[in-house]
């Protein structure tokens, strides 16, 4: 799942790059207002790209998920109330 996320990522950034200088190179000799419509476009995709990279697929590991170290699992588990203590209960 992560490397389609990565080529989704690449995929958006290329088109921002894409319309960009497609914008200013060729666009803008017909047309401006429609090369900044087109740069307006671009300038959404990078936070858009971002959120797609970034996003947590079903099977990423967790903050919460188990690391495999039973001390440090024990541990947070208490600070998050998950397990008491034997000495802990009433």
């Amino acid at each position: 799942m992560y490397a389609r996320r990565r080529h989704v990522y690449f995929a958006m950034m290329g088109t921002c790059i894409a319309l960009f200088v497609l914008a200013w190179g060729v666009v803008r000799i017909w047309s401006i207002p429609v090369a900044v419509g087109m740069c307006v476009v671009a300038m959404v995709i990078p936070p858009l790209a971002a959120m797609v990279a970034n996003r947590r697929g079903p099977e990423d590991r967790w903050w919460d998920a188990p690391s495999g170290d039973p001390k440090s699992d024990e541990w947070w588990d208490e600070l998050d109330g998950k397990k008491r203590r034997p000495q802990d209960r009433p």
